[in-house]
């Protein structure tokens, strides 16, 4: 059944102006499950304006009752999970499975934001002098302008709200228009817990016109995006024309380093199940193996054999382990990726190919005897690609991990306390695994170092972004 994903602009769903639509379809069929609609300018300013409003009811309600009312929108989407994890398989394709896990962290970062605010408080610094005190007082910053990707459409949505509504801010979103429904919904969710109307809305359209026309409101107090590096820089520039803050969740292309005194089957079977999640269209998964030496043949063994074992196909279906790429934009980047390492002497252990002409499948792809010409191991693959490098020398290996501009995490597997101590100290990632996969939590801040990123998300600090001080001198 066809679905029409509408404008969201002072609680109420409405078309766009120019009642302009873009389809939406689902990765794993092809089909057409629905149309979107495309804001104009108007929309744009009619949805800061009434956020301005918005705002000024929301950061007048006592921090304790935002917390309550985000922790209700938190049971709101758990009692919706089966519906919205279905939405979201529809427009992602990833396995129904993954799709509970995200609705219950989209759940967990807006109770988290709730619990957050509830823990607001300002400071008193001592005068001088006997009669004077200093008072410093934590303010909601403004609209957050909010910019959200396709990949794990709605806990990367919810990690802003979280965050800004926690912190008193109205918010205006710019969703992909890929993954719509998701979203809506959990804008929807925070309706019927009470957030005001005015002090959400939701945007689909042209980016560029959106995400300029957002920075250059005066309303408009922070921009938050996740996304590439590449849209990332030209997001920051156009707010620092503006001088306004930002946080930036850009790129990843981890490194995996796999020490010669760990199981190397053990550690396969956990890095096939963390690369090939969401088929490896997540920032922080693995995607460049580094395999000492002495462990590497019976590693890629195991890796290959379970990599090829995995079911693909639709993510509704019950037996599926990995769905299709999100979008024939990344089916077409993932096989270049493959053919110019190919190309370049690079063997394919296992997939290297489409799967089928329907949907956007590509199989699980192992790659060894990867040049260092090749261009995966410079790009973000952001698909279910894996080259696996075996080395010898520690220090050479430390370089090749950190010689790019990605920053956002690492993986290291060694039961050796002084290594892993080593290891983490040299790499250059805002987060580091140990023996085991990583997820952020709502309990724990994570932002890229490098090129990968602006600020942290999430933890005690998820507030932080969205505040700003007032320093009042009393006498």
């Amino acid at each position: 059944m066809s679905s029409m994903f509408r404008l969201l602009i002072g609680g109420r769903h409405r078309e766009g102006s120019r009642l302009d639509a873009a389809a939406v379809h689902n990765p794993a069929t092809g089909e057409c499950i629905g149309d979107v609609a495309c804001a104009t300018v108007d929309d744009v300013d009619e949805a800061v304006a009434l956020a301005a409003h918005g705002l000024a009811v929301w950061r007048a309600v006592p921090p304790w009752e935002r917390g309550r009312i985000l922790g209700h929108a938190a049971d709101l989407l758990r009692r919706d999970a089966d519906r919205i994890a279905r939405t979201l398989t529809l427009e992602q394709g990833k396995p129904l499975a993954e799709a509970h896990e995200e609705v219950e962290r989209a759940a967990d970062f807006i109770e988290w934001g709730g619990e957050q605010a509830r823990r607001i408080s300002g400071r008193v610094v001592p005068g001088r002098h006997a009669s004077q005190r200093v008072e410093i007082q934590p303010h909601p910053i403004g609209v957050v302008a909010a910019f959200t990707p396709w990949n794990v459409p709605l806990a990367l949505a919810a990690k802003k709200f979280a965050g800004a509504l926690g912190a008193g801010c109205a918010i205006v979103c710019k969703p992909s228009q890929e993954t719509p429904g998701c979203v809506l919904a959990l804008a929807q969710a925070l309706l019927e817990a009470g957030v005001p109307a005015q002090a959400i809305a939701i945007l689909f359209g042209d980016a560029g016109m959106i995400s300029q026309r957002l920075i250059d409101a005066r309303a408009v107090g922070k921009i938050t995006f996740t996304g590439s590096i590449a849209v990332g820089k030209q997001l920051a520039a156009a707010a620092g024309a503006a001088m306004k803050p930002v946080t930036m969740e850009l790129g990843g292309h981890a490194p995996v380093i796999v020490c010669g005194d760990v199981d190397p089957e053990r550690a396969a079977d956990v890095l096939v199940a963390a690369k090939y999640k969401n088929a490896g269209q997540i920032c922080l998964c693995p995607s460049r193996f580094f395999v000492e030496a002495r462990i590497a043949e019976r590693f890629t063994a195991r890796f290959v054999a379970h990599a090829a074992a995995l079911r693909v196909g639709d993510g509704l279906a019950p037996a599926t382990q990995m769905g299709p790429l999100a979008n024939a934009r990344r089916l077409e980047a993932v096989a270049q990726l493959v053919d110019d390492a190919r190309s370049r002497g690079a063997e394919v252990a296992t997939g290297g190919r489409r799967l089928g002409t329907r949907g956007n499948f590509y199989a699980p792809t192992v790659l060894t005897r990867v040049p260092a010409q090749a261009a995966v191991l410079d790009e973000e693959p952001f698909g279910p690609l894996a080259p696996i490098l075996p080395f010898s020398d520690e220090a050479e290996m430390l370089s090749c991990a950190n010689r790019i501009e990605f920053g956002l995490s690492a993986y290291v597997f060694t039961h050796d306390a002084q290594r892993q101590r080593r290891l983490v100290d040299a790499l250059e990632y805002g987060a580091v695994a140990i023996n085991g996969a990583l997820v952020h939590q709502a309990e724990a801040p994570l932002g890229g170092w490098k090129e990968s990123g602006i600020g942290t998300e999430g933890g005690i600090e998820i507030l932080e972004p969205y505040q700003t001080t007032k320093h009042l001198a009393l006498d």
